[in-house]
């Protein structure tokens, strides 16, 4: 069944990258009717809202239900919606009142691109830092924390740790190159995974806290001769959209445009993320408001799929058949042994340095600032 789509005007984009290789067992994780690369829902509800984006899903953030997708499974490109998978992982492993100094390595980012402000040698609270990432998109912000939670290997260290936790979460389609979500060859992720990262995320009371702020002060530095400054939520959701929870937007020249959201409605806790879409005639979290309401208004027991707990899939190829089970269906028990995603995980561990190198030595191609 195709996607309900509106048309966008052309644009020109870099050539679009070629995937991993095709792994069936990851595309029906969550259910086998989300391997599709068209529309999956419920039978017998209304039609989703017609959207720009190539890709999209919407899941109950409590009982993990998906409610529906286009081409839930299908590889895309993050952009910044993969600073949710650097909070993810690393918002437990660091001290948000800890006192940190940003080193010139950390603002090693492509011109043009979306920066917070922080500057070199400048000294801010692990809290400030997230602010300007969660916020104002701020890919220096995104560098320190990867390099801050990446213990004694750095940003690269901090890279490796993401795709880990992408493993554990069950996100196996997503691979991350740059903790910022600035495109390099080989970084990935799909509609399903983000569903997955922004559940973690979202299971966090500092992140919720966090995605909510309307607005922030990053401190002046007088050792660097700067001002203080107030920045903006830059996610529109948070103001426009009743009962939102907040969530991330990203855009580069190759992704598009990208979008994570949440929102809470008569106790139902949903989110909605989407890759590939353009701004006309609706902005990304306007179609991803749109794709809100289309979920609230199904039954509370309507679902396609389910998202994966954390852990269910990493521990053994027995696990699998859990993933495959239709919602609230029983899980067997996990035995020993690898699991078949553990190829991806050691090409994920192989490049992530590399990744980083990418990064700090210049990006293959080109990200804009959202206007």
């Amino acid at each position: 069944m195709r996607c309900p789509r509106v048309p966008a005007p052309a644009v020109s984009r870099p050539p679009r990258p070629t995937p991993p290789p095709d792994v069936p067992e990851q595309r029906t994780v969550g259910g086998a009717g989300l391997a599709t690369s068209g529309l999956v829902v419920p039978a017998g509800v209304g039609a989703p809202p017609a959207i720009t984006a190539t890709s999209w899903l919407v899941a109950d953030l409590d009982t993990g239900q998906v409610l529906g997708g286009c081409g839930p499974h299908e590889y895309g490109t993050p952009a910044s919606v993969q600073k949710l998978l650097l909070a993810a992982t690393m918002m437990p492993r660091l001290d948000p009142k800890q006192t940190v100094t940003v080193t010139p390595a950390d603002m090693n980012i492509e011109p043009g691109s979306s920066a917070v402000g922080l500057v070199a040698g400048g000294r801010y609270t692990i809290e400030t830092i997230w602010l300007g990432l969660l916020l104002n998109s701020g890919n220096e912000a995104a560098n320190a924390l990867a390099r801050l939670g990446g213990g004694s290997d750095g940003a690269a260290g901090g890279v490796r740790a993401m795709n880990e936790q992408a493993y554990r979460l069950g996100a196996l389609q997503t691979h991350a190159v740059t903790p910022s979500g600035l495109d390099s060859k080989g970084q990935f992720t799909s509609a399903y995974d983000l569903a997955l990262i922004a559940r973690a995320c979202f299971a966090q009371p500092t992140f919720r806290r966090y995605a909510l702020t309307e607005q922030t002060t990053i401190p002046a530095q007088p050792a660097q001769r700067t001002k203080g400054f107030q920045i903006q939520n830059e996610n529109q959701l948070i103001y426009r959209y009743p009962g939102a929870l907040g969530g991330k937007t990203g855009f580069t020249d190759l992704a598009r445009h990208t979008y994570v959201g949440a929102a809470e409605r008569d106790g139902r806790r949903l989110v909605v993320t989407l890759l590939g879409a353009e701004p006309a005639p609706m902005r990304g979290w306007e179609q991803g408001a749109a794709l809100l309401d289309w979920g609230f208004s199904l039954p509370r027991d309507a679902a396609v799929g389910r998202l994966v707990e954390p852990g269910e899939l990493t521990a053994t190829p027995s696990a699998a058949p859990s993933a495959l089970a239709a919602p609230g269906a029983p899980r067997p028990a996990a035995a020993s042994g690898p699991h078949p995603g553990a190829g991806w995980l050691w090409l994920v561990t192989a490049v992530s340095g590399a990744g980083v190198l990418v990064l700090l030595g210049g990006l293959l191609w080109r990200r804009r600032r959202l206007p």
